[in-house]
């Protein structure tokens, strides 16, 4: 098979435009009109606002192409467009050779008898999001509840058509995100020619897995021209199966059974390597050349494992026999244009993600099915992947054609990620089962309430098609041996109200809010756990780097009219504000903010991270809410738009370690000491606690043996606060320290009241940065308890710790790591060049 690209040349313009304009494929409209100079940057300031004609207007892309006589004298030939965006027909030499509707889908049409030899124009015209959507809403008479459609900022008033349309539901806005309804060939386009047979696909179907064998069978598409009669090999590290068929023309979907002895099996980070096999899939027959493929897979067994205890129902995975504690964040789109996110970019959050011994990331549901890079990069890094399908927080229709539409997506991106070893869980949708709460008439998010008894009863079975019956049966069909879930939060698929998840659940998974949207306190971090918690989180701004990239020194105020631009949650920075007045000092200026409102999130974080652990058995997941941003904006995320990272995932990164003590001061009058061990074998070991004034004095000692079997959390001492503190709660902290082997695997420090009630005074850091070959060591000391040390350099990177704390006579010694693009990993050691260092101090009113 010869594959031709069809990325260059493009030209577009307006549908009712004259002039043609230098385009990119990949890409979208709004990018092509930037790089024109056509717009202003859609980041910057206020500019979101002047930007929402674009998604009214029609827009045409071509370009032309040339098939040599190698292309033209094949048999058979395909264009293939990977994704288009979303409302589209396609023409190639003047024929209407297709119409597209859906942006999560590849499309493949034969054109051989449409090619040309010499020069042939493929001619790709985008029909408006906003104008195809319109008259669907009027035809059903009803608004959907789709709350994140920010149609106010896109010029229609509550006229939100986003549930109308197969294509991302954050371009029409969410509440961490701008409103782009884009446009345009977001994915690869190529022709694709052959002759006699070819393979369209290879699945590596895992029948049975463990450390003894691995069966499996290979699923080969074989697609040919006519009967061929000949053999079917696959192949892997030497290993080799072979059988003999006979292909009759068409497709030809083939079984080749296998079994590998004592595999090595791909494990998530922290439990083992991440093998990766390659196999390849051949045919051979006398007369016809030799069709192949290959498919990267990594063995292992993946269940989402429910069963009834005394409690309520568990959940969690089990991968390869062993119950895995899940331990990561949500992903979003790592941009608002998604053609702008290149490989150096999904590595840097994969690597990110690794770096803050995360195990899993859930793909959530109001985006995109992600691109193969980052699927790829974690198969190779051993982070799990919780895959929803793109629904969230909304109700759709449920005409044939829509049904069809989504049936078609479902198996098209079940198929398409079936070989990724990550991808352990498929999720129907965020949210929804919770929102609506069918069978709880008090409960839910007021959406039911809106309807006439008949409307409810067809908006809840158009429901029950698209995420119990349409979705699942896709998944069953197409990825045997990957569990589906209706809805995330929910408790069981019961059809009562034992359905619908609360924060009180003790099955399912929960999305805890009362901590932010409910403005709970963060101690109920510590009460309101669940089983497994794929949703909480906490707001904060970016740094003041990054706030600098979309708004100017007069815009350095909370109600600034840009501020509020880059803030789309209503109550954020109000709700920023209030909580930071309940914990934290007051900060002496705008910069000030930015860092207190990151140390404030981090810390909300840190105390659910731990709280998570702690009851490790009974909860087996803390995914919080978000890993990244799409755009330059304050929010949940704890990395931000250009890649840095934030006070939470320093403290994720402390929080995630697979073995580790942590402090829990839930009860005012004492402190329980905890040692969590998620590795695979048991943990032997001491723990050696001190308690120290701010000043450095020592006020007390203490040492534990510690001795925790694999995948467990012990308590391990209790002490009470007059014990340790002794009165002395503003100045005092108990640092805790986990050996094993002599080696010190974790350091955690306690405070026995917030940091709003802390007696700081100037802790005069001075750093000190010694060149090696290996990257530069910088060490930190300090005359006074320094909380919260911000590392900055004038490089991007990041730093081996940053955001610690800092005791006198406790010198830390951290590695700055830059940026790189390079193939084999995001960051390598380096000097950071200019530093700055600061702490909590430098930032408070004094």
């Amino acid at each position: 098979m010869i594959v031709k690209a069809l990325h260059e040349g493009w030209k577009f313009r307006s549908g009712d435009g004259e002039d043609w304009l230098p385009a990119q494929v990949p890409g979208c409209v709004h990018m092509d009109l930037l790089r024109n100079g056509s717009i202003a940057d859609p980041f910057y300031g206020t500019n979101e606002r002047e930007m929402q004609w674009i998604d009214k207007q029609d827009w045409e892309y071509a370009t032309v192409f040339d098939v040599e006589d190698e292309l033209g004298n094949a048999s058979r030939a395909e264009l293939v467009f990977d994704g288009l965006d979303t409302y589209a027909n396609v023409y190639l030499n003047d024929r209407h050779i297709l119409s597209a509707d859906n942006m999560f889908r590849g499309w493949r049409m034969d054109v051989k008898p449409h090619l040309k030899q010499g020069s042939n124009t493929l001619v790709v015209k985008f029909r408006s999001p906003i104008a195809e959507d319109l008259p669907k809403l009027e035809q059903l008479g009803y608004a959907l509840p789709a709350g994140n459609d920010q149609s106010e900022v896109g010029g229609l008033g509550d006229k939100r058509v986003s549930v109308f349309a197969r294509k991302a539901p954050y371009h029409y806005g969410w509440d961490w995100g701008p409103r782009f309804v884009t446009s345009g060939i977001w994915r690869e386009v190529r022709l694709e020619v052959w002759s006699h047979c070819r393979i369209n696909d290879l699945y590596i179907r895992q029948d049975e897995v463990n450390t003894a064998e691995a069966r499996i069978c290979g699923i080969v598409e074989i697609e040919a021209e006519a009967s061929y009669a000949g053999k079917l090999k696959l192949a892997t590290n030497g290993l080799c199966w072979e059988r003999d068929v006979q292909l009759v023309p068409g497709m030809n979907v083939l079984e080749l059974p296998a079994v590998i002895a004592e595999p090595r099996l791909w494990w998530c980070r922290g439990l083992g390597d991440p093998h990766l096999y390659r196999f390849e899939a051949s045919f051979e027959a006398e007369g016809v050349p030799a069709a192949s493929l290959a498919a990267i897979v990594g063995l292992r067994s993946a269940k989402l494992i429910r069963e009834k205890d005394s409690h309520g129902t568990s959940f969690y995975v089990e991968l390869n026999g062993i119950p895995v504690f899940a331990k990561g964040a949500n992903h979003i789109p790592n941009d608002s244009f998604v053609t702008e996110v290149t490989r150096e970019r999904y590595r840097h959050e994969i690597e990110s993600a690794v770096r803050a011994n995360m195990n899993m990331l859930r793909v959530w549901g109001g985006g995109i099915y992600e691109a193969s890079d980052f699927y790829e990069l974690c198969d190779q890094y051993g982070i799990m992947v919780w895959q929803d399908f793109m629904f969230a927080c909304s109700m759709y229709p449920g005409d044939e054609d829509f049904f069809r539409s989504i049936r078609e997506e479902a198996i098209y991106n079940v198929r398409r990620l079936r070989n990724y070893a990550s991808v352990v869980l498929w999720c129907g949708n965020n949210e929804i089962d919770t929102a609506w709460a069918q069978y709880n008439e008090s409960a839910g998010w007021g959406w039911k309430q809106q309807y006439t008894a008949e409307q409810r009863e067809q908006l809840w079975q158009d429901y029950e098609e698209i995420f119990h019956r349409l979705l699942p049966d896709a998944v069953a069909s197409h990825s045997q041996g990957i569990d589906y879930w209706p809805s995330s939060p929910m408790q069981a698929l019961t059809g009562d109200t034992t359905q619908h998840a609360t924060d009180q659940s003790t099955s399912g998974d929960i999305h805890y809010w009362g901590v932010w949207h409910g403005e709970e306190p963060f101690e109920n971090y510590n009460v309101k756990v669940g089983r497994f918690m794929s949703e909480y989180g906490f707001q904060s701004f970016p740094e003041y780097k990054t706030v600098r990239s979309y708004a100017e020194v007069g815009d350095m105020e909370l109600e600034s009219e840009v501020m509020k631009a880059h803030q789309r949650n209503p109550a954020g920075n109000r709700l920023i504000k209030e909580y930071m007045d309940r914990y934290m000092k007051q900060p002496k200026d705008f910069p000030a903010f930015l860092y207190l409102s990151q140390m404030l999130q981090a810390e909300a974080m840190k105390m659910a991270f731990e709280a998570h652990r702690r009851r490790r058995g009974y909860c087996m997941g803390t995914l919080y809410w978000q890993m990244n941003d799409c755009w330059p904006v304050a929010s949940w995320a704890g990395i931000d738009y250009y890649g840095r990272w934030k006070a939470t995932h320093y403290f994720a990164a402390q929080s995630f370690k697979d073995q580790m003590v942590s402090i829990d001061g839930t009860d005012e009058s004492e402190v329980r000491l905890y040692v969590l061990n998620d590795a695979a074998e048991r943990l032997h070991g001491k723990v050696e606690a001190a308690v120290y004034s701010f000043a450095g004095e020592l006020l007390g000692r203490y040492e534990l043996e510690a001795s925790v079997s694999a995948g467990s959390a012990e308590k391990t001492a209790v002490w009470t606060v007059q014990e340790l503190a002794g009165g002395r709660e503003q100045s005092a902290v108990l640092v805790v320290t986990l050996f094993v082997d002599g080696e010190a695997l974790d350091t955690k420090m306690h405070y026995f009241v917030s940091a709003q009630e802390m007696a700081l005074s100037n802790p005069r850091i001075q750093a000190n940065v010694v060149e090696a070959s290996d990257g530069s060591r910088i060490t930190l000391v300090s005359e006074s308890l320094a909380k919260g040390v911000w590392l900055s350099s004038e490089k991007e990177g990041v730093f081996t710790d940053n955001y610690f704390d800092l005791l006198p006579g406790k010198p830390v010694t951290v590695q700055f790591l830059e940026r790189s693009d390079g193939e084999e990993a995001a960051f390598t050691a380096a000097d950071p060049g200019k530093l700055e260092v600061s702490s909590m101090y430098d930032y408070i009113m004094k």
